[in-house]
């Protein structure tokens, strides 16, 4: 059982205004409670963190709302113990909801101990965290702009994504650039096409071949601007990540010894989990917190729907794509475990059973700082040998062989 608290508080955290409930007493008494309104301004909140001090308070419970738990939080966080708690998990009796009756509600579940804090990783992995996804945000909004600008070629009836794999290419980029200054005929531009591409010559001159405005210029060029914006804020940011990875260089090239995981989805997995798997008790809660272990839903003895639950969407999109590579990789066991999955569940659910595999191996790495272990294609057939001897046998024997085994001697 967990011990009382004695001095310990519940805030409940709005965009403008948070409520403080302060309860201080003995296991065995009534604790004395005191309720206080703050501002979420720096100089109020910090006033908060004074008065708690002064009252000796220990323990501060507060709920995930947002990004407003932050600040409250970042000012806290050194001062005394802090206790994020998921909304879903300290959710009030209906009917009794005022910011008052949340903050005490907050602070009598904190005194007992029936409050399980979220994982909040150190300072330096949160902001190394904060870089990742924004850069992650830039990679997709920079995706959005190349669509936006295939759709601007094609309402000029430019067919140059017909032909050429990706428009943002050397040589398509540069098609384009005439096509906006107009001093290239279609058989001159095709001409600009480089490698590979040369082979489809007569392909890219019947492509350039469009109905052009001055209106469609404008937007090409808006539209190109916009993605090398983007991609200025995208190298800034991989050279402030790579800086920030200094103290991790080592768990980032172990990560990369996995097949699928190279340099940015590392970067990835180590903001999100950071490098202290002691926040975890076993692979198992990671892969619940991340959200790609199967659930467990039952009732009347019954078992309903396994679908994976919400956890962190930033890595398991990133495991998500990871596994997409691993699948890809030739001789490997992850390929072997992908293609066994996906004959029977679908392409979908073996990505991500692989990248619920992936997971579990870079806890293992970052826990031990050990590298993979590449168990060979050949390992669940080695796994099951004789069963797969028969079985094999017994469908030669079904179209009307007959089947003499001799093991093959392993002396040169």
């Amino acid at each position: 059982m967990e011990a009382i608290l004695e001095r310990c508080c519940g805030i409940d955290v709005h965009k403008k205004t948070i409520t403080v409930c302060l309860l201080v007493g003995k296991p065995q008494e009534k604790p004395k409670k005191i309720v206080r309104t703050f501002s979420t301004m720096t100089r109020d909140l910090l006033a908060c963190k004074d008065w708690l001090v002064s009252e000796k308070c220990t323990h501060v419970a507060l709920e995930s709302t947002g990004v407003y738990w932050k600040p409250v939080f970042n000012i806290l966080e050194e001062s005394m113990e802090v206790i994020l708690a998921n909304a879903r998990d300290i959710k009030n009796v209906p009917g009794r909801k005022t910011d008052v009756k949340d903050c005490e509600w907050i602070a009598q579940l904190l005194r007992h101990g029936l409050i399980k804090g979220s994982f909040i990783p150190p300072k330096p992995i949160r902001e190394l965290r904060d870089l990742t996804r924004y850069r992650q945000k830039l990679i997709q909004q920079k995706s959005s702009e190349l669509n936006r600008l295939q759709k601007f070629l094609e309402d000029a009836n430019i067919k140059l994504a017909s032909v050429v794999s990706n428009i943002h290419g050397q040589s398509a980029q540069e098609m384009i650039q005439h096509l906006i200054q107009n001093d290239l005929n279609p058989h001159e531009m095709a001409d600009l096409a480089k490698r590979r591409l040369r082979s489809k010559l007569s392909e890219l001159e019947m492509a350039l071949e469009g109905i052009l405005t001055d209106h469609h210029r404008m937007l090409f060029k808006l539209s190109l601007q916009m993605v090398a914006s983007y991609e200025e804020a995208i190298e800034k940011l991989n050279e402030e990540i790579d800086r920030r990875m200094e103290p991790y260089r080592a768990t980032s090239e172990k990560l990369q010894t996995i097949p699928g995981v190279k340099k940015k989805s590392s970067e990835t997995i180590i903001a999100e989990i950071g490098v202290d798997m002691s926040q975890f008790p076993s692979h198992a809660h990671l892969s619940s917190w991340a959200g790609v272990s199967p659930g467990n839903h039952e009732s009347a003895g019954k078992r309903h729907s396994g679908r994976t639950t919400p956890g962190n969407k930033w890595l398991k999109s990133n495991l998500t794509e990871s596994a997409w590579g691993a699948s890809r990789a030739k001789g490997t066991y992850l390929q072997s475990r992908y293609h066994r999955l996906a004959s029977r569940r679908g392409k979908k659910r073996a990505t991500v059973a692989l990248a619920h595999t992936l997971l579990i191996m870079a806890y293992h790495i970052v826990k031990e700082q050990c590298t993979y272990n590449e168990l060979g294609a050949d390992y669940f057939d080695r796994l099951n040998e004789q069963y797969l001897i028969k079985r094999l046998t017994s469908r030669i024997e079904t179209l009307g062989y007959h089947v003499t085994l001799e093991k093959e001697s392993l002396a040169a």
